[in-house]
């Protein structure tokens, strides 16, 4: 389970270092294709880079979509709790396991039905074939414009992202059962810092000016 922990911050970070990294690189080969430099404008007008903004926006979509997962594990989601506030202690803690229920509820059904629709676009096919069974009329599914990718490997994120938040609701409802309490985001907070180095230290002044 010790993987689990920081999945979500190792695949956002993944996924955002590469975006930036493919989006600089993009910019620099649009930007010095059009210096008059000899063999550097033809050796970069050689090069193609029209998949990178296709790159980019399956990137993004992936960050999202693990990126709700992380928020739910650690209680970043905008919630409205001023009815639930108002509430008596007893119903407080109904209130919060019905909300959590109904979360893994809508994340296993996204997810399910997710996986039926790459299931049927593409993945089908392609396991049946990686494990050398007829695929029959099975379809192949379609690909990316760009990237040529199947798309049943891009609409994936859909699927797994949806699971891994189910799995994450499921955690906040055990720990809350156990401990009764839910996981909390300090906005102020930034990691590797503590409260104690947050110290301004006033300017002094003299009295008569300079």
């Amino acid at each position: 389970m010790k993987i689990l922990d920081h999945l979500e911050e190792w695949i956002i970070s993944f996924l955002m270092a590469g975006a930036t990294l493919v989006i600089f690189l993009s910019v620099i080969h649009r930007y010095g294709s059009g210096f008059n430099i000899p063999y550097v404008q033809d050796w970069l007008l050689s090069l193609h880079f029209s998949w990178a903004q296709e790159l980019c926006i399956i990137m993004f979509v992936w960050m999202a979509k693990f990126g709700a997962a992380y928020g739910v594990r650690a209680g970043v989601h905008v919630g409205v709790d001023v009815l639930v506030a108002r509430l008596p202690t007893e119903w407080r803690s109904i209130t919060v396991l019905v909300a959590l229920g109904c979360g893994v509820l809508f994340t296993s059904v996204i997810g399910t039905l997710g996986l039926t629709f790459v299931w049927e676009n593409g993945m089908h096919y392609f396991i049946f074939h990686l494990l050398g069974l007829p695929t029959g009329d099975l379809p192949e599914g379609p690909t990316t414009p760009d990237l040529e990718w199947p798309t049943w490997v891009v609409y994936s994120a859909v699927w797994m992202g949806s699971y891994l938040m189910c799995f994450r609701f499921l955690q906040v409802g055990y720990n809350f059962l156990r401990t009764g309490a839910l996981p909390e985001h300090n906005h102020a907070h930034v990691d590797g810092l503590d409260d104690e180095d947050l110290i301004y230290e006033a300017i002094p002044t003299t009295k008569g000016g300079v």
